[in-house]
């Protein structure tokens, strides 16, 4: 807001046509002032809509100068696009020295050219003169143009130039707010979600006023509840992106914990038959085998039997997952992953039903018997 849309200065020339352009979403009104209220003339026009850039203005002015040596003269003009500049020139040093003539687009384009004037891609039209001539430019874009004569020799110049300029200027007919910079502000307001925008005109040049350039600064009042709704969405997309962040790390960690315990069968159908010999249950009624043999049955992962060495608390990957004082004897269907007992491991059945390694729902448990 301070940035993109903070107060700006605007060097406004003769015969001047400025369009001003905000954002209506982000800009509720325009206000224009002129610091120096002893030049009046200036027109502020307001529109719903852009108008048509159709109306011709032309005028000329002529410049009889003197260029002292390493020394340059310039004039501003602002110009729309589609405009014209038609330039005449004749030197009437007895010498007839070459000059420097170059047309810049903005003042950067003129500061680069003051700081090399040999060199002529800095400037929109670069030009050596001698004697006589003519330069015509065509302008591509609207926006401040100087034109700019040079000399680089160790004398002083004397030149005369004639500007013929064709320039395109806004209907300003259809305007819905009209305000003289005098004495006063030019408040504009803008309608929300329309495309608002201002138009700064000036009066021709003043053949008795030493200085024809105006200084208008243009500020912005912002809209503070697009600013204030903006800043909510930001906050949401930045904690929506937080949360999908934390979820995506939380699904990785529990791929690496997975990758570390191959489950001990592939994903079957409940209906095939499992590898081994085994129960379903503590709790199947079918079952007469004493719980007691089914402790001293321990395997490992591999279904491989266990000796008392490997039974021992140094061998942690062997032991239940839950209570860690008994060895892995069963798995669990269908994911077929061996972390367990078989006691924590129908009671895990029995009360959350899931299995603890992928959270995968429970159907049977089943005891590997050693062989």
């Amino acid at each position: 807001m301070v940035g993109f849309y903070g107060s700006v200065s605007l060097q406004i020339s003769p015969h001047s046509s400025h369009l001003v352009r905000p954002n209506s979403f982000f800009v509720q009104s325009i206000e224009f002032e002129e610091p120096d209220k002893q030049k009046p003339g200036l027109m502020v026009y307001g529109f719903h809509r852009p108008p048509p850039l159709d109306v011709e203005i032309s005028w000329t002015e002529t410049h009889d100068i003197f260029i002292p040596p390493n020394f340059h003269k310039e004039w501003l003009f602002f110009l729309n696009e589609g405009s014209q500049v038609n330039i005449s020139y004749a030197i009437r040093s007895a010498s007839s020295l070459p000059l420097s003539l170059v047309i810049a687009q903005g003042i950067e384009s003129l500061a680069k050219w003051v700081e090399d004037p040999s060199y002529p891609n800095t400037s929109l039209s670069w030009n050596i003169i001698y004697g006589t001539g003519k330069i015509q430019q065509e302008i591509p874009k609207s926006s401040n143009y100087y034109v700019a004569v040079g000399n680089l020799n160790t004398k002083e110049v004397e030149i005369q130039l004639n500007f013929s300029v064709n320039a395109l200027s806004y209907d300003t007919s259809q305007a819905y707010y009209t305000c003289s910079l005098g004495d006063h502000l030019c408040d504009l307001e803008l309608y929300l979600l329309h495309p608002n925008v201002a138009v700064l005109s000036s009066p021709g040049r003043n053949e008795e006023s030493p200085n024809n350039i105006w200084y208008v600064k243009v500020s912005y009042g912002p809209r503070w509840i697009s600013y204030f709704v903006g800043s909510g969405v930001m906050t949401v997309l930045v904690l929506i992106a937080f949360r999908l962040w934390k979820m995506k790390q939380r699904r990785s960690n529990v791929g690496e914990m997975g990758s570390q315990r191959a489950p001990l069968l592939a994903q079957k159908d409940d209906d095939i038959a499992s590898w081994g010999s085994s129960y379903y249950s503590l709790s199947n009624d079918e079952d007469e085998e004493d719980p007691e043999t089914w402790q001293q049955a321990a395997t490992c992962l591999e279904g491989k039997p266990l000796n008392d060495g490997e039974r021992s608390s140094n061998n942690p990957r062997h032991l239940c997952v839950v209570c860690f004082g008994s060895p892995r004897d069963c798995f669990f269907l269908p994911c077929g992953h061996c972390a367990t007992c078989f006691t924590c491991g129908t009671r895990i059945a029995e009360e959350a039903g899931t299995c603890p390694i992928c959270r995968r729902k429970m159907k049977k448990v089943r005891k590997v018997f050693t062989v």
